[in-house]
């Protein structure tokens, strides 16, 4: 039996130093590096062996060990760390082991089941979804979403039009351009956008999501490259250029430093307000399932919808609202770079990743930020914003959700704006994937 008494001295033991602590400070996603090896190791023997369960643990442990470990490489090599790394690492190295069929059999089996037949990535979307609308700041959303409004729409018209315009130039078809290029740029990440727009797409054109995923995630990551090279020339220029930059202040006033003050500090996690936020998210799904027969919409867009509504409308809980954001930023952190594994697996064919990157498509992907990107500059100064912060904001709007945000305003130095480029990225996200969604349901 454990004497008790003991308890406080182990409580107060010094901690392990040397080459060992070294080791085990070294960590690979959340997990000590000697964990993650022993970890790793017994999942690639039990898949040897043919004993890795073909549900939702093994598939768990093979997504998320995949995730931590690209994930890191990603955000660690030289150039990739800049750029997105551990997005395209997630998304594109699985792919090309499936596509070269180097993927363990059983692995692929338990990935296969966890995002298929158990549906992962759609609990996921709905997490995210409900928590990342229904997480932000009332006021923020209000009069953030007012100021960037037009630079916003204007920006959004320029893309859409240089877009399609240099599309036409290179033999593209307008249709394709505006729905398979142009959306996935400006759909708010992959998460957010690119999964409830495939399935939206899927439903109406009666194509598989594998499909069309594949045919969607290359544009959203080179438009999220795209915009965080055009976020470290825009710093550029506001150095040597100091009239054209607020040197992180968005509003010439300076009106927006009390905006942003009322962000706050984020609340303490919470266990029984997580169990709410996953349960809110599942009832929003639910809800956009019950509508989507009766509106002809899609259930995710439907659910988009329907998260916006009731947060500009206050009728949620605030108490509930915080569950959905917390659980909102546990799935961000631990099941994203673990989904990207999933979608490269599955949904990203190797073959249709590898065709996509033409030159007209980079170039198309190009101009597409980069309209968007000059109209946000010009339009901002023209509404007495500072032009540079404006552009990087509005540039946002091509980001890859939360991690994009971050990636682009890292670039530029300007993290204080992530507020505002939460409304771009979240709040014009979701408005492209409800627009495009409804007018290709009219249009098919």
């Amino acid at each position: 039996m454990t004497d008790l008494s003991t308890a406080p001295a182990l409580a107060t033991a010094p901690a392990p130093s040397g080459t060992w602590q070294k080791i085990m400070d070294y960590k690979i996603g959340p997990l000590p590096l000697p964990v993650f090896v022993v970890i790793a190791a017994m999942t690639i023997i039990a898949a040897l062996c043919k004993r890795l369960p073909n549900d939702m643990i093994g598939g768990f442990v093979v997504l998320m060990l995949s995730g931590f470990l690209l994930g890191e490489l990603g955000n660690r090599l030289p150039v990739f760390k800049h750029i997105g790394g551990a997005a395209i690492f997630c998304m594109f190295i699985p792919s090309a082991l499936v596509g070269y069929k180097l993927m363990d059999p059983e692995m692929l089996k338990a990935i296969t089941t966890t995002m298929k037949t158990a549906n992962l990535q759609y609990l996921y979307i709905a997490c995210l979804v409900a928590g990342s609308i229904l997480g932000m700041n009332h006021r923020i959303l209000v009069q953030g979403f007012m100021r960037m409004f037009i630079p916003l729409l204007v920006g959004t018209a320029a893309a859409v039009a240089a877009g399609i315009s240099v599309g036409l130039l290179f033999g593209y078809d307008p249709m394709h351009t505006f729905f398979f290029i142009v959306m996935p740029i400006l759909g708010g990440g992959i998460g957010e956008g690119i999964l409830p727009l495939s399935i939206g797409y899927g439903e109406i054109l009666g194509k598989p999501q594998a499909e069309l995923v594949a045919m969607l995630v290359p544009a959203a990551l080179l438009g999220n490259v795209i915009a965080i090279l055009a976020s470290g020339m825009l710093k550029r220029l506001g150095e040597t250029h100091k009239h054209y930059t607020g040197d992180g202040i968005l509003i010439k006033s300076g009106e927006d430093r009390e905006l942003l003050r009322e962000q706050g500090t984020a609340a303490p996690i919470e266990l029984g307000l997580l169990g709410a936020g996953l349960i809110i998210g599942c009832a929003f799904f639910i809800l956009g399932s019950l509508l989507a027969p009766v509106t002809g919409i899609p259930g995710p867009i439907l659910m988009i919808i329907s998260a916006a509504l009731l947060k500009v409308s206050k009728i949620i809980p605030a108490r509930m609202e915080l569950g959905a954001y917390q659980m909102y930023r546990f799935m961000s952190a631990n099941l994203t770079f673990a989904i990207l594994v999933g979608l490269g697996t599955l949904f990203g064919s190797w073959n249709e990743l590898v065709k996509a990157f033409t030159l007209g498509y980079f170039v198309i992907c190009a101009t597409t930020v980069g309209a968007m990107v000059a109209a946000g500059f010009f339009v901002g100064g023209w509404l007495k914003m500072y032009p540079v912060e404006s552009a990087i904001v509005t540039a946002c709007h091509s980001g890859l959700g939360g991690t994009g945000d971050v990636a682009i305003l890292s670039a530029s130095n300007r993290m204080g704006l992530m507020p505002f480029a939460q409304i771009s990225t979240r709040i014009g996200g979701a408005a492209m994937i409800v627009f495009a969604t409804i007018l290709m349901k009219i249009l098919h």
